[in-house]
C-alpha cells in the first residue's frame, strides 16, 4: 500500500471527526468561562472580520495576480496566495474557532508567506521526477531511450 494510501484515510478522519470534536470542546471551555451569549458573538464577530479579511486579501490577491500576468512574469506566488486564501476562506466558513483561526492564519499576509513555504514544497514533492535512469523498470519509459525526428506527409 502506497504511503498516499494510508494516509488519506488518517486525513479524513481528521478533517471529519477529530476537527469537530476538538471545535465543540473548545467551545464549550469558552462558553464556560465567557457564557453562552458571548461565546455565540465571539463566533458571529469572528465571522465576520472573517469574511471582511478575505473580502480585502482575496482582493489584494487579485490584483497582484492581474498585474503580474500583465507584466509577463509567472504568477507562481499570487497562484499559491490565491489557493492560501481560498482554502482559509473556506475554513471561515465552518463554525468554530479552531477552525477559524487557522483560516485566519491562511489569509493574513504577514503568516501567509510561511504556509506559501509549505505549500510550495508540498507541490515541489510531488512535481519532482527522477529522469536520470531511463532504462530502470517501474513507471515511466521502459527501455533505451532511441532518438529520432517526426515526419510529417502532408
Amino acid at each position: 500500500m502506497s504511503a498516499r494510501r494510508r494516509v488519506l484515510p488518517l486525513a479524513l478522519f481528521t478533517a471529519f471527526v477529530l476537527v469537530p470534536l476538538l471545535e465543540i470542546y473548545v467551545i464549550v471551555q469558552v462558553g464556560q468561562v465567557i457564557g453562552p451569549w458571548w461565546t455565540i458573538l465571539l463566533l458571529v464577530a469572528d465571522s465576520l472580520f472573517g469574511a471582511w479579511l478575505l473580502r480585502h486579501e482575496g482582493g489584494r490577491a487579485w490584483r497582484n495576480l492581474s498585474d503580474s500576468v500583465r507584466e509577463g512574469r509567472l504568477p507562481s506566488k499570487e497562484i499559491a496566495d490565491g489557493g492560501l486564501i481560498l482554502v482559509g476562506g473556506a475554513l471561515m466558513l465552518a463554525p468554530g474557532f479552531v477552525t477559524d483561526v487557522l483560516g485566519i492564519l491562511l489569509i493574513l499576509p504577514v503568516t501567509r508567506p510561511l504556509f506559501r513555504g509549505v505549500l510550495a514544497g508540498a507541490v515541489a514533492r510531488r512535481l519532482v521526477l527522477d529522469v536520470t535512469d531511463v532504462t530502470r523498470p517501474g513507471p515511466g519509459p521502459q527501455g533505451p531511450v532511441v532518438r529520432g525526428e517526426v515526419v510529417d506527409d502532408d
